[in-house]
């Protein structure tokens, strides 16, 4: 944890996040994103007729032949493309539109073999929102390509007019091009009045191009996320599970602690007293004198024992936090930072213990960081609850230049965080002061 405290951050800008001299509407038509974008929807049109054309022939396929055996792996073979097509749709927007999308929940399959692959894809549903995103993407992205196709081509074309009319002067005979035309009346763009209004009509729309791409690919930013994505429930049995082995983890190398204070401290100790106490006695009768120091010599080592043994159990789980609450425990904690804490507690009740304890050892280990890295002379600890969770700031005027992404103990207790829905915010500028606010959901007792 040495690296938590007193490391700084870049000055520097990158160039993507320089100033830019002209307005986001001007550069929009020129920006690399706009071009993207763009290029998504013009390639939408082709992918999508083939994703609709093999969804829907699969599918007809498959159930045509369900009266026979044969329906039922035609259909899952139709169902495990188009998972397939989905892999190259989520690849296609990460690539274009900058959209990271999880991939779905996989097969689960409780056997090996044909038949239980066939019932697994039949049975998973992002088989079937894969199925359904290719039946619906085909006349959203008809829409889209009509629509980004006609306002890019109008926009270009009537913006670059004067070029076009100073090159080609002569349009079919005409001197311009013809705006309106009937048996008694034609109208042609052939002054410098209309040649400029032509132009400015078109800098109207291909300023407006880009914020048009970007508002339908906003819709395929839906559908694939949606329909192509892991499902809120899926999302959240994968978070059970690694929460679930963070705090395996964490178990394990909490018993390992104390298993290693155990034969390191109180035990060494107290095997030491043993042997101590063995000399004692067998010098009572010779030498009373030094067996009476050996005894006294003992003393003082039962004494630091117990403190080690004290110190162990408070850190397991101290018996002030079960009897008193956070904020004497906290209280306690605070007394023995090296530098002056102010408690402030505000709960009208206590949460439920293992989120109380969680809330301890929090504020434990953010005070324990301020003590050895901060260099501070000062530190406050606040506690209160906002609706449904419960807040705890640790905030000290040290060096700052706390953070979790370093690999240090910050990150493992964000991670312990994380296990129960919480949450680690740190605000550590260089030269400080740091902020951490850390988030728990609120359970009563």
């Amino acid at each position: 944890m040495a690296t938590e405290y007193g490391q700084g951050y870049g000055l520097g800008f990158p160039d993507s996040e320089r100033a830019h001299r002209l307005p986001a509407g001007l550069r929009a038509p020129f920006e690399a994103r706009h071009w993207r974008e763009l290029g998504y929807l013009l390639l939408s049109l082709p992918i999508s007729i083939l994703l609709f054309t093999y969804a829907v022939t699969m599918v007809s396929l498959g159930a045509g032949l369900l009266v026979t055996f044969l329906g039922i792996p035609v259909l899952a073979a139709g169902l495990a493309g188009c998972r397939g097509f989905g892999a190259m749709e989520r690849a296609r927007a990460r690539g274009l539109l900058d959209l990271e999308v999880a991939d779905p929940e996989p097969l689960r399959m409780r056997k090996q073999g044909f038949m239980a692959w066939m019932g697994a894809v039949l049975k998973s549903g992002a088989s079937w929102r894969s199925l359904l995103y290719a039946v619906l993407h085909l006349p959203w992205a008809v829409f889209s390509f009509v629509v980004a196709v006609n306002f890019w081509a109008i926009g270009w074309s009537l913006l670059t007019y004067p070029l076009w009319f100073w090159l080609f002067p002569l349009y079919g005979g005409q001197g311009g091009i013809q705006l309106y035309g009937d048996e008694t009346h034609r109208i042609y763009l052939d002054n410098a009045f209309e040649i400029t209004v032509t132009a400015l009509v078109g800098l109207l729309f291909t300023l407006a191009t880009p914020w048009i791409v970007r508002a339908l690919t906003m819709v395929d930013r839906l559908l694939v996320h949606g329909l192509l994505g892991p499902t809120r429930l899926a999302t959240r049995v994968v978070e059970l599970e690694s929460g679930r082995g963070v705090v395996v983890d964490t178990a394990a190398a909490d018993l390992r602690r104390i298993e290693r204070d155990l034969h390191d401290g109180a035990q060494a100790r107290l095997v030491a007293l043993a042997m101590d106490l063995g000399l004692a006695k067998e010098k009572l009768t010779e030498d009373p004198q030094a067996a009476a120091r050996m005894v006294e010599e003992a003393h003082g080592e039962v004494k630091t024992a117990l403190q080690e043994l004290r110190d162990l159990a408070r850190g397991i789980h101290p018996a002030v936090l079960t009897d008193r609450g956070l904020d004497a425990a906290l209280s306690s904690v605070a007394s023995r930072c090296t530098v002056p804490v102010e408690v402030q507690v505000d709960l009208t009740a206590r949460p439920v213990p293992a989120i109380e304890g969680i809330a301890y050892f929090t504020v434990s280990e953010l005070l324990q960081n301020i003590s050895k890295h901060a260099r501070a002379t000062w530190a406050g600890v606040d506690v209160w609850r906002v609706e449904d969770r419960l807040m705890l700031q640790v905030v000290d005027n040290g060096v700052g230049g706390a953070d979790t992404s370093a690999g240090s103990g910050l990150a493992g207790l964000a991670e312990r965080l994380d296990a129960v829905d919480g949450i680690l915010v740190v605000d550590s500028p260089v030269g400080g002061p740091t902020r951490i606010t850390a988030e728990l959901p609120w359970r009563a007792v």
